[in-house]
């Protein structure tokens, strides 16, 4: 065995035993080979007493684009359209291979240190993009944007990066990392060229990641275009034929919708934090959940969140839906930490991530429970949901690789990454 977790509370996300107390988790190279209440026999060339430390599933953020941390304040307090087309499109058209690369290098940085081990992305010059999630050791859902007409569409240069990551990077490092499929919305495509990269996503055997009724008025004209939501006019387009959608935002879908997604084998990435700054609207998560739709949590783009913290994400969405429906038990804690974990496992097509459990990829992270505002801690899931935060976690590992523990990245040259963004 490499590793030995002792003394540790254990949140599972396993159902047959959720939490643990004074557990012993043991990790021989990728996997999880130990889950126990009694110390396992053998060689062990590492342990580490996490008495007073609560070990879970590292975070899965199912929708970012992670270069926009470059963002990070650019364009506050506007609304959607607005702050897409007069802010951020124009400064992404300055962006080069070599910024993206920056972007991408902090936003890593931030999100291991903050218990993230996995993300969904959908952005362009992918091979920068790649090119730090392979050498950081993060685990990864890459995709290259799509938009346009479809004319020409195999002579679109987005289409040829497309490929190319497919061809890269695509199951690298044991599946670490994966090479889904994108369009970037209805809004910026017509049907043509939404159907052709479906239908290289159907070929590859890919998830499609698509941006879907994120605000009212992108809903609302599709119907007055198509007669249908969006949902409903990928459909008829035959867009979730083989593909696994995963379907970013969808704070407008009907019920109808719900069923078109659940049927599809779809998943929905909630940004709750995103949404309500930009003001887009509520993504119906407790009815979504009911109808049996996977739901997972995401940050989104750096420049409408201004942070990857994923336990704001986890706080938000289990309160969030509380005060609009007057419930306060419409999205509890333990279902709030199942969709940053299993269910986000799930959206990326991994069955075997998103638990502390024998045989799963070893992606857990460490956070440190002995500090005042986790004192005293009743309810150990309850107290990771509404008391903790990304700067609890000491430590992140993926794939049974220890990325960042104790404020030292063992993978990614902080003060470098810091200075390539001021430069």
């Amino acid at each position: 065995m490499d590793i030995l977790f002792k003394n540790a509370r254990v949140i599972t996300m396993d159902d047959a035993r959720p939490v643990l107390e004074d557990a012993f988790v043991g990790i021989k190279g990728r996997k999880i080979e130990y889950v126990g209440n009694s110390e396992p026999e053998g060689e062990i060339k590492r342990v580490i007493d996490a008495r007073g430390k609560v070990l879970m599933p590292g975070i899965v953020n199912t929708h970012t684009h992670v270069p926009m941390t470059l963002f990070r304040g650019l364009s506050d307090d506007c609304e959607l359209d607005v702050w897409l087309r007069e802010h951020i499109w124009p400064a992404e058209d300055k962006l080069t291979s070599e910024s993206v690369r920056a972007g991408t290098e902090l936003a890593v940085a931030e999100m291991i240190a903050s218990g993230t081990t996995s993300f969904s992305d959908s952005y362009f010059f992918v091979d920068a993009i790649a090119d730090v999630a392979l050498s950081s050791g993060i685990r990864a859902n890459l995709s290259r944007s799509i938009v346009g007409d479809g004319e020409n569409f195999d002579a679109m240069p987005s289409v040829s990066e497309a490929k190319e990551l497919f061809s890269r990077i695509h199951m690298a490092d044991g599946g670490r990392l994966r090479a889904d499929a994108s369009i970037h919305a209805e809004y910026t495509s017509e049907t043509k060229c939404r159907q052709r990269v479906a239908e290289m996503a159907r070929e590859r055997g890919q998830i499609l990641q698509i941006h879907t009724s994120e605000s009212r008025s992108e809903h609302e004209n599709c119907i007055a275009k198509y007669g249908k939501t969006p949902a409903g006019q990928f459909l008829a387009e035959g867009l979730f034929e083989g593909t696994r959608p995963l379907l970013a935002h969808c704070c407008y879908i009907t019920e109808n919708d719900m069923e078109i997604i659940k049927s599809a084998g779809g998943s929905v990435a909630h940004c709750p934090v995103s949404n309500l700054k930009l003001a887009s609207g509520i993504a119906p998560v407790p009815a979504m959940l009911n109808k049996g739709v996977n739901v997972g949590l995401a940050t989104d783009g750096v420049a409408s969140n201004n942070s990857t913290d994923m336990f704001e994400e986890i706080k938000l969405a289990a309160v969030l839906h509380k005060g609009i429906s007057e419930n306060p038990t419409a999205v509890n804690a333990y279902t709030a930490l199942r969709m940053a974990t299993v269910n986000g496992a799930l959206a990326q097509g991994r069955n075997d991530c998103g638990r502390i459990k024998e045989g799963f990829d070893a992606d857990v992270i460490m956070l440190d429970f002995d500090r005042p505002h986790l004192i005293p801690c009743h309810n150990v899931a309850s107290n990771a949901v509404y008391a903790a935060r990304g700067s609890d976690v000491v430590m992140t590992m993926v794939a049974g690789k220890v990325l960042y523990e104790n404020g030292v990245f063992t993978t990614i040259d902080i003060e470098r990454a810091k200075a390539s963004i001021k430069a």
